[in-house]
C-alpha cells in the first residue's frame, strides 16, 4: 500500500498473502475444533492414534492448502484486466470473492455442528463421572458450565469477528469505499490475536504452561484439581 500506484505484481501479492493468511487461521480453527471432538468422541484411542508425527503431519497439510489458496490470484483469480469485476478484496474478482465468502459460512456451520456435538458429548461425560465418583451436583453443573462458555466464547468470537466481513464481501464491490473494507477486515484479523487469550484464561493446560514459563512451577491448585471432559 506504499506503492502509487501499486505494481500489478504487489497487488497479486499483497493479495496471496492476506488470502493465505486468512485461509490459515480458519482452517487452524476447524483443526483445533476437529481435534477436540475427536479427542472426546474417540476418548479411548485417542492419543494412541494422534501420535506427534501424525500431527505434524496435519499442520504441514493444512499449511500447504493454505499456501495453495493464497496463490489462486496468481493463478488467474484476479480482476486485473477487468476493473469493473472488481471485489472488495481487490484484485480477486467479485465471483472468487463469493466462493471464498460462501466456503466460510460453510466451515462456520460445520464448526457450530461440531461444537453442538462437543457440549453433548461434555455434558454426557460429567454426568458419568459425577455418578461413578459420586460429586455433588453443584460441582459437576459448574464443571459442564465452564464448558459449556468457553466453547460458546470461542465460538461466537470467531463468529463477530469474522461473519460481518464474509456477508460484507458477498453484498459489496469495488466500489465501496474502502474504509469499509477495512474496518471489517479488522476484527477478522484480530480474533488471532483474540483465541490464544481465550484459552490461556480458560484452558489449564495452558495455564500450566504459563506457569512454567514464567515462574518455573505450578500453582498447588492445578495439580490436586482432576482433570474432566469440560476442561477440552
Amino acid at each position: 500500500y506504499l506503492l502509487r500506484p501499486p505494481s500489478e505484481a504487489a497487488e497479486l501479492a499483497a493479495a496471496g498473502l492476506l488470502l493465505a493468511a486468512f485461509s490459515a487461521s480458519v482452517c487452524s480453527l476447524l483443526a483445533i475444533t476437529v481435534d477436540r471432538y475427536l479427542s472426546l468422541y474417540n476418548a479411548l484411542t485417542y492419543h494412541s492414534e494422534r501420535t506427534l508425527g501424525f500431527t505434524c503431519a496435519m499442520v504441514l497439510l493444512m499449511w500447504l492448502l493454505c499456501l495453495g489458496v493464497g496463490l489462486l490470484p496468481l493463478l488467474g483469480w484476479n480482476c486485473l484486466r477487468d476493473q469493473s469485476s472488481c471485489s472488495i478484496l481487490r484484485p480477486v474478482t467479485k465471483d472468487n470473492a463469493a466462493v471464498l465468502a460462501v466456503t466460510f459460512l460453510l466451515l462456520f456451520a460445520l464448526m457450530m455442528q461440531l461444537y453442538l456435538q462437543i457440549c453433548k458429548i461434555a455434558f454426557r461425560h460429567a454426568q458419568q463421572i459425577a455418578v461413578q465418583h459420586q460429586f455433588i451436583a453443584t460441582a459437576q453443573a459448574t464443571s459442564t458450565r465452564k464448558g459449556l462458555s468457553t466453547l460458546s466464547l470461542i465460538l461466537g468470537t470467531f463468529a463477530l469477528c469474522w461473519i460481518p466481513f464474509a456477508i460484507y464481501s458477498l453484498v459489496a464491490d469495488s466500489s465501496y469505499p474502502a474504509v469499509y473494507t477495512y474496518s471489517l477486515a479488522l476484527p477478522a484479523t484480530c480474533n488471532s490475536l483474540i483465541n490464544p487469550i481465550i484459552y490461556a484464561f480458560r484452558n489449564p493446560d495452558i495455564q500450566k504452561s504459563l506457569w512454567l514459563a514464567c515462574c518455573g512451577c505450578i500453582p498447588s491448585t492445578f495439580s490436586s484439581r482432576p482433570r474432566t471432559s469440560s476442561d477440552v
